[in-house]
């Protein structure tokens, strides 16, 4: 027994061993990930003002009645301020992180896909995020057209309102994360495009699904936002073929 109880306690300490250092790993990258979101959290916090000043600009909110209901809610508005913008700052530092932690696990041609998809990732999360942006300043500058043109005066709630802003920018900025995925999924042939290219439909459908679940709550609106999620995913296959035709090519 005492024998037996050594050696599970030899295997158990040997897989401690064997698994230590991509604990380590792992632990030192999401240190790192989280000091550089603590950073910009940090920053987005002292200068609020500043940032809610350039939105205020950027949505067309001069001359409208913009309010605080509470004597306590330019805190959360600094606070909605630092955490967006710390995950737009974090966001490609955990993509640099995540590949790097598996690229002992990837093949070198997976690894150099993924290498070449992380400018395009975080270009496209900027473009999701910019289009989000531009849709909620659509809709402001139609609610304000609307009441003006009404006879009936506008109160916003100013923390509600950009909290909105930054929610819908931030899920169009990850949304537009989609069609990279599905690239990589296809060049590591784990997605067979002909499969893919038939169950369109389904992905039009879950676009405009995944626009409804965003806070503007015009459907024109949840149609403008899917429109560039189904363009991207026929560009994605697009891309695909004509990288599957160059490869033919090459080998012929």
């Amino acid at each position: 027994m005492e024998h037996d109880n050594l050696f599970e306690t030899s295997e158990l300490n040997t897989i401690i061993a064997k698994f230590s250092p991509f604990v380590k790993e792992v632990r030192k990258r999401i240190v790192t990930t989280l000091i550089v979101f603590a950073i910009a959290t940090i920053a987005g916090f002292i200068f609020y003002e500043q940032i809610i000043k350039f939105l205020i600009n950027f949505l067309s909110l001069k001359g409208v009645n913009i309010v605080f209901t509470s004597p306590f809610q330019f805190i959360n508005l600094a606070v909605s301020c630092g955490i967006s913008t710390g995950l737009v700052v974090v966001f490609p530092v955990l993509i640099f992180h995540i590949l790097h932690f598996l690229k002992p696990a990837l093949k070198k041609t997976e690894y150099t896909i993924l290498k070449k998809a992380i400018p395009f990732s975080m270009l496209l999360f900027l473009a999701g995020f910019s289009f989000g942006a531009i849709i909620m300043k659509w809709q402001i500058e139609i609610f304000l057209d609307k009441s003006v043109s009404l006879g009936i005066g506008n109160i916003l709630d100013i923390s509600g309102l950009l909290s909105v802003v930054f929610l819908t920018s931030a899920l169009m900025g990850i949304g537009f994360q989609f069609p990279i995925i599905l690239l990589v999924l296809l060049r590591i042939s784990l997605i067979n495009p002909d499969q893919l290219a038939k169950k369109r439909l389904w992905i039009y459908l879950a676009s405009f699904i995944f626009a409804l679940f965003l806070p503007p709550d015009s459907i024109f609106a949840d149609i403008l936002l899917s429109l560039p999620l189904i363009i991207l995913f026929e560009l994605t296959l697009i891309i695909n073929y004509l990288l599957e035709k160059r490869n033919l090519r090459k080998l012929a």
